[in-house]
């Protein structure tokens, strides 16, 4: 029975042809495992995944491994991107069992869904001293038969770990942001750069939250300016490295090598939008505008808003190839197919790419990209809101079963406020509004919850984890739906949404202080919250030497609106913005802090010397 070939993800459709008898994530294919006293086999994956493609076509479409593994297991196949919390939970299991996590993610669980052994990728015959994946198979077969006692007695232990709640310390949360700044400059690769060995990766939320680390005053010299020449020194690096395609602009997962070479070709959404945002606070136009148009031309759907990622693999003169297509010159490309791209529209990721075209608009002065961000934030809120809920994916129109997570609520809130604040449209700081106080009504006593709880059949299975800021690759939904709460409270002025940020991120201080390098977006949430309350409004007709000073401001809230969109804002219930006015008919500054706004300004030289003695 083909059960995957109507689903909306593009990975599980590529699966739906296997001789592997795949079922979708869900209650069925558990409730037929307890049925027949056999052994689950969770596969995990994504459509650009290169391994992924080779697992599938060397072992899941083999006939007798598909009949073998049919006949002892039941299997499901699972696209990460639609369901990021049941990723986090079997790749939470399964590091007990491998240091070498990654996809494709192979788990076996009981029929409860309790882990008890895992792998990534596993090769058809053995190599190197890795087992094939029938000997995988067999072996964890013959453990269930022979072994049962001992398989679930440990698969209980390891799951109830898993859900053990981080105690959050008591009083609020305090980093010793001179001991991540040295931390930091340890890590750093001085030869090649970057942070690490191989396999080297963008680390996009270390590079952003160091990014605002060397601009604070929370450091003293030399360390801050050793910090910021540190992030701007990584971003020159990867600017000019083989991990960048200098042709389409977009950058690659990651690379294979040290020094940044072999890269694995796959070009996420979630990397160019963050990357988008560091170079445009680096101010490096170039760089960002190039991956601007990756977005724009490759990634960009015909509904406006951005597909996942696009694939490592395409087709050169007829032969399947790994990262071939980016080896050939511009004209080259065009007598080749291009990698196919996932069009599937994942909320969450939108949201990245809507706030960073937003920021980097503004700081860039780059109006034309407020208006990719204002036609995909249209698009997502268009498709992907059900009432108050949010949906996870769709794709051409089609909603997934997967339930939206908290980095869903999260990512689009902020993203809708930052582009509130870059177009002063207010309409969309609203929406967001109603994003954060939905996941507010969701929790108990003012912390945050995912709007109709976390996965059902996680839920059901007591396999849902705790809240967990863990972020290598992109943000936590916990950092995301915190900074979107500062931005409300600076817009506000309600303690309430800083005290539910506070209390989200304050579980995770220490532990963010000594893994600086997979905690970089709680960091740089925990380091805004140190200046929340200072806006900088620029109200009535355009000024150019007024928006360039404040173009540059080290100010999360900058914007400029004329008196009628001012008016607009403090109508829909964002008071900083009543009675500000443009004085004489001229453009006209407020700086604030805390709220108290200093006497306006109107010349570009008041400005400045104004936010030079800024707090």
């Amino acid at each position: 029975m083909n059960r995957l070939a109507d689903a909306v993800s593009p990975y599980l459709r590529s699966h739906a042809d296997n001789p592997v008898d795949w079922r979708p994530w869900g209650e069925e294919a558990f409730e037929e495992a307890a049925r027949r006293d056999v052994p689950v086999l969770v596969s995990i994956g994504y459509a650009t995944c290169h391994w992924c493609h080779v697992m599938a076509r060397e072992s899941f479409s083999d006939p007798d491994l598909a009949e073998y593994l049919n006949e002892r297991f039941v299997a499901i196949k699972i696209d990460r991107e639609e369901h990021p919390d049941v990723d986090s939970t079997y790749m939470a299991a399964a590091s007990v069992f491998t240091p070498n996590l990654g996809w494709p993610l192979n788990v076996f669980t009981t029929p409860q869904g309790r882990a008890f052994y895992a792998g990534t990728y596993s090769p058809p015959s053995p190599m190197l001293g890795h087992p094939s994946f029938r000997q995988v198979l067999q072996a964890v077969d013959e453990a269930w038969r022979d072994r049962r006692d001992e398989v679930e007695r440990s698969a209980a232990g390891l799951a109830a770990a898993l859900v053990e709640p981080v105690l959050p310390p008591e009083g609020p949360a305090a980093v010793d942001f001179a001991a991540v700044a040295e931390q930091l400059l340890s890590y750093e690769d001085r030869e090649h750069g970057g942070f690490g060995g191989a396999p080297k990766f963008p680390i996009a939320p270390v590079v952003l939250m160091a990014l605002r680390l060397g601009a604070s005053d929370v450091l003293h010299e030399p360390a801050r300016g050793a910090v910021a020449d540190l992030a701007r020194r990584t971003l020159r690096t990867m600017a000019y490295s083989g991990l960048r395609d200098p042709i389409e602009g977009g950058f690659f997962r990651y690379a294979t090598k040290r020094d940044w070479t072999e890269p694995h070709y796959e070009r996420m959404l979630y990397d160019n939008a963050q990357l988008l945002r560091a170079y445009a606070e680096a101010g490096n136009e170039e760089i960002a505008a190039g991956i601007v148009s990756f977005l724009q031309s490759i990634l960009r759907r015909p509904s406006g808003a951005f597909g996942s990622a696009q694939d490592s693999e395409s087709y050169i003169d007829g032969e399947r190839s790994e990262g071939g297509y980016y080896a050939l010159d511009a004209e080259a490309r065009r007598s080749q197919p291009a990698p196919a791209v996932d069009g599937k529209v994942l909320t969450g990721w939108n949201g990245l790419a809507i706030g960073a075209l937003a920021t980097a608009s503004l700081r860039l002065g780059r109006p034309e990209w407020a208006e990719l961000a204002r036609t995909a934030a249209d698009a997502v809120l268009a498709s992907a809101r059900q009432g108050r809920r949010l949906l996870r994916a769709t794709l051409d129109g089609r909603a997934s079963p997967a339930p939206a997570t908290l980095e869903d609520y999260g990512m689009l809130a902020r993203g809708l406020l930052e582009l509130a604040i870059t177009t002063a449209e207010p309409g969309y700081a609203v929406a967001a509004r109603e994003l954060v106080d939905d996941c507010l009504s969701a929790g108990r006593g003012g912390a945050f919850a995912v709007p109709g709880g976390p996965d059902s059949t996680l839920a059901r299975r007591g396999l849902a984890l705790p809240s967990d800021p863990g972020e290598g690759a992109y943000p936590s939904g916990t950092s995301e739906i915190a900074v979107a709460s500062m931005l409300l409270f600076e817009l506000t002025g309600e303690d309430l949404y800083l005290q539910a940020a506070e209390r989200a991120l304050a579980p995770f201080a220490a532990l963010a202080e000594s893994r600086p390098v997979s905690l970089g977006a709680a960091l740089e949430a925990l380091l805004r919250m140190r200046s929340a309350g200072a806006a900088l409004l620029l109200i009535g007709p355009p000024d150019p030497e007024l928006e360039d000073v404040a173009r540059s401001a080290p100010i999360d809230i900058v914007v400029r609106a004329s008196e009628e969109q001012a008016a607009a804002f403090a109508e829909s219930g964002f008071p900083l913005f009543a009675d500000r006015a443009a004085r004489d008919g001229r453009a006209t500054a407020y700086l604030c802090e805390g709220f108290v706004c200093r006497l306006p300004v109107q010349e570009a030289s008041e400005l400045r010397t104004a936010l030079s003695t800024a707090a």
